[in-house]
């Protein structure tokens, strides 16, 4: 499964705002993902930037003006509207707005959006004052009404010398509402899944803890797959310093114990479960009220305890299962062990003793085993790649199951 962005056709509106110089970011990295972009500027953005700004990263003509004979708008001007699979307006001036709320089309920005049957999404930048202002709050929420997705703005210092709510969303944002709106037909679409990630926490004293090396980037790597293939997407997620995919959601949990009791809760109307997280096998036995002292002592004895299986303890009758084996040694025989004993539907096997994959690795080479035995060796690869990997032998069983 591909990038949602490659291959598909996406116009991108640039009005008058000092935060023209972050669409010039956009652009470039809309391109760099495979789309064909048609950049359309107002008239105020020209003070600003210029169109061979544009021109030069998406090579293709850049719209200025509604009625020039040599361009393609100025001789059809809906061209645009019919062959985008999506308009972002970014940045949008409450200028823009306004225009857009009261159905003007006298350039080649608002003329796009008027004619177009596609997903708009608006990412607003201005002052402060402006944004809060009763007009400019009433014409976001007609576009809102409309359908259109607003997202920002953020809050900041501005080009004003204001600190206050305007400042254009950063571009990952945008790219991960972007790819979050074209993936919602995918081929997990009204599916619900739920991805555990993260290493858990199991207190020892005020101050201490017994943890592991997971950084939850497996995990937030299948959850952006999930999302861009149309999946309704929660993470389940221990500490860890990832960021949040845009267009899911976050449960932050601690321990075993707490992860074990927000899957339970989320898994009652999921369809599929993927624990990812690092789960601490064992938690102390007991945890001191108060911070353990040295005292002389040469030693600490610890007494531990079993922590619940989270995965053993779902029933893979209503909900499918899929599991992870972090192994250093007889790797496919212990992934194959915990296929029978937490009953799974898949397994991703991988061997962590390896370096430059696994723990807070950006890639990884892992072995998926299915529940007949079936072996498919992945080679060395991203994690969001191996996400995608994963669900497409998710795909195919919930597409079995349903036959």
């Amino acid at each position: 499964m591909t990038d949602p962005i490659y291959g598909k056709s996406i116009a991108v509106g640039v009005s008058g705002s000092i935060a023209c110089y972050k669409a010039i970011d956009l652009i470039s990295k809309l391109v760099q993902a495979g789309a064909a972009v048609d950049v359309m500027m107002t008239k105020a953005s020209l003070q600003f930037v210029t169109p061979n700004s544009f021109a030069s990263i998406t090579n293709r003509p850049v719209s200025t003006n509604l009625f020039d004979p040599n361009s393609e708008i100025g001789i059809n001007h809906v061209s645009i509207a019919e062959r985008s699979d999506i308009v972002i307006i970014a940045p949008a001036t409450a200028q823009t707005m306004a225009r857009l709320a009261l159905g003007f089309s006298d350039d080649p920005l608002t003329a796009t959006v008027l004619a177009t049957s596609s997903p708009v999404l608006i990412c607003p930048a201005m002052d402060g004052n402006m944004y809060s202002n009763p007009a400019t709050q009433e014409n976001i929420n007609k576009l809102a009404k409309r359908g259109y997705t607003i997202i920002g703005p953020e809050e900041g210092r501005l080009a004003s010398g204001l600190f206050g709510k305007g400042r254009l969303v950063e571009t990952s944002t945008i790219l991960g509402h972007t790819r979050s709106i074209m993936g919602s037909d995918g081929d997990l679409k009204n599916k619900k899944i739920v991805i555990s990630a993260g290493g858990t926490q199991e207190k020892i004293d005020p101050v201490r803890f017994i943890t592991n090396r997971s950084s939850g980037k497996m995990g937030y790597a299948i959850a952006e797959a999930a999302r861009n293939r149309g999946a309704e997407t929660i993470i389940v997620a221990a500490p860890n310093m990832q960021i949040t995919p845009v267009g899911t959601r976050v449960k932050n949990v601690i321990s075993a114990e707490d992860m074990k009791n927000a899957i339970v809760d989320e898994c009652i109307d999921a369809d599929v479960i993927i624990m990812a997280a690092a789960v601490a096998d064992w938690k102390p036995k007991f945890v001191s009220k108060s911070k353990f002292k040295k005292n002389g002592s040469q030693t600490w004895d610890i007494n531990l305890s079993r922590n619940p299986d989270i995965l053993a303890e779902l029933d893979r009758n209503t909900i499918l299962k899929v599991g992870f084996a972090a192994e250093s040694e007889n790797i496919l025989d212990n992934a194959i062990k915990k296929i029978r004993s937490k009953d799974l539907d898949l397994i991703a096997a991988n061997n962590i003793s390896k370096e430059g994959i696994g723990f807070n690795s950006d890639n990884n080479k892992i072995t998926l085993i299915n529940r007949e035995g079936v072996v498919q060796e992945l080679e060395l690869m991203s994690k969001y790649e191996i996400g995608n990997r994963i669900l497409d032998q998710v795909s195919d069983i919930l597409s079995d199951r349903q036959k």
